[in-house]
């Protein structure tokens, strides 16, 4: 009776065994073609690829380009300005008017002063005495000086000062976009790194359990061991295939991850090569002069703060132009004047009707708001909000700092964690090749050699867990700085 169980116990394990060859050897390639050839896609090379090629990099690097068109439109304040009217009209065989008015403004940097040339001509039966020119025109050459408010700063000069600034934060947008870019794509390499490292190790302990089983099998046929002993054998082959193959897909997937951010120069997606393995994960020490470095680099150079610096300039811009709004709108305009010169009368500078002192205009325009109500208002806005950019600034600066030494912190301990990592698989390993050795002399299981196995196996796979987030950590350490590598 035993005999019969036996028998059939061991058909059934062959059949079980039938089965597994056809899973695994489908996975195989094909007899007669050979595998691609393996070379390392580094992690440098891989993100130099992203500076070079990625869309959201090349995005960011428009944000500069943005900022200078937005400078060029508060320039264009100061853009000369030509102005031309004409005006007529004509009743019963009368000319009652024609006015014929042109004028060309250019804005002046200091001061606020406007030059302006003028031709006007005027003429008819019903104008007015005092619009009333030569026949020929009359030309007139003058200054728009602001001598209250707008005398040392005005709007035009205010916008052109604060788009100077906005290239300063629209760099700060690029860095930040640039270094999230890049700490994104080094996360999904180190777990391309992971996957891969974990599918080779479970890959390992696959093919040591299937030699195991082909050899207790071959003693188990030749009685020098238990045919229970293949029964084991076998389910923890079938177990580690079966995470071999789960291994594989999360490898396949980790490579679709580090795919996402590779393109080519003409701006198309290409696919990491199928040969194509992550480097080694080198375990470089990071001590407190690198922090300190980091620390002073996040203080001057950090997006965030760059970019509240800038709102902070651009607001002592706008509170000094709202100081000189609350002074008295006073506009001086002065202009000599001249008849125009025909075709056939050559002009003459000592003619009585040139461009003389006593040939001249003059205007004063006042303006002065009562109450202020609104100048007042304005100004004490824009002070609010500069302390609540003052105020967030110095809250960021601090949760940046406290950061980079929060993330400091955990690199260094995971540092420690990944030797003390290498310690429990030496001694691991040890265990192993003793508990080996004692089932050779018939003094263990197979049981207890395949639970020290798998054991090393998991100690191998949280050792490049370990690895994994020690490289992340590095990443997060100069991204939380404000930085790249």
């Amino acid at each position: 009776m035993k005999r019969l169980f036996d028998c059939r116990l061991w058909y059934f394990m062959m059949v079980a065994v039938a089965g597994l060859k056809s899973m695994a050897y489908s996975q195989a390639p094909v007899a007669g073609t050979t595998r691609p050839d393996t070379s390392v896609f580094s992690a440098q090379v891989f993100f130099e690829l992203i500076r070079q090629n990625h869309p959201i990099v090349k995005q960011a690097d428009l944000f500069g380009e943005e900022a200078k068109q937005v400078v060029m439109q508060a320039r264009g304040a100061f853009d000369p300005k030509l102005v031309s009217t004409y005006d007529r009209k004509e009743f019963g065989n009368d000319l009652y008017y024609d006015h014929w008015q042109n004028k060309l403004a250019v804005p002046l940097w200091p001061g606020g002063i406007d030059l302006t040339v003028s031709y006007n001509r005027n003429a008819g039966k019903y104008i007015n005495p005092e619009e009333r020119t030569p026949s020929s025109g009359l030309t007139g050459i003058g200054l728009s000086v602001p001598i209250g408010q707008s005398l040392l700063i005005d709007a035009r000069r205010t916008a052109v000062r604060q788009a100077r600034l906005a290239v300063n934060l629209a760099e700060a947008d690029r860095l930040k976009l640039v270094n999230k870019t890049l700490f994104d794509a080094a996360k999904a390499y180190w777990e391309w790194f992971l996957a891969y490292q974990q599918r080779r190790l479970i890959a390992e302990g696959y093919d040591l359990a299937d030699r195991r089983f082909r050899a207790l099998r071959e003693r188990a046929l030749l009685g020098d061991a238990a045919t229970i002993d293949t029964t084991e054998a076998l389910i923890a082959v079938q177990d580690r295939l079966v995470q071999r193959q789960q291994a594989e897909v999360d490898e396949q997937n980790a490579r679709l991850g580090v795919s996402n951010f590779l393109w080519n120069g003409q701006g198309q997606p290409v696919e990491l090569p199928i040969g194509a393995i992550p480097q080694e994960a080198t375990l470089t020490a990071y001590d407190e002069q690198v922090l300190q470095s980091l620390l002073n680099q996040a203080t001057q150079q950090h997006p965030e703060l760059l970019k509240l610096d800038t709102k902070a300039q651009q607001l002592t811009l706008e509170g000094q132009f709202r100081k000189a709004m609350i002074q008295p709108q006073v506009v001086l305009n002065a202009s000599v004047l001249s008849q125009t010169p025909t075709v056939d009368i050559p002009y003459d500078w000592g003619n009585y009707y040139s461009f003389r002192p006593q040939n001249h205009k003059v205007g004063l325009d006042f303006v002065f708001p009562l109450f202020l109500r609104k100048e007042r208002g304005k100004l004490r806005e824009v002070q609010v909000k500069s302390q609540q950019v003052l105020l967030e600034r110095q809250q960021a600066s601090r949760d940046i700092a406290n950061t980079v030494q929060s993330t400091y912190n955990q690199l260094q301990t995971l540092a420690r964690q990944v030797a003390v990592q290498q310690q429990t698989i030496q001694n691991q390993q040890t265990l192993l090749r003793a508990e080996q050795q004692k089932f050779e002399l018939g003094e263990s299981s197979l049981f207890l050699v395949n639970s020290r196995e798998t054991k090393l196996i998991d100690l191998r796979v949280k050792g490049e867990e370990l690895k994994t987030k020690y490289q992340k950590a590095i990443a997060e350490l100069y991204y939380v700085a404000g930085t790249s590598r």
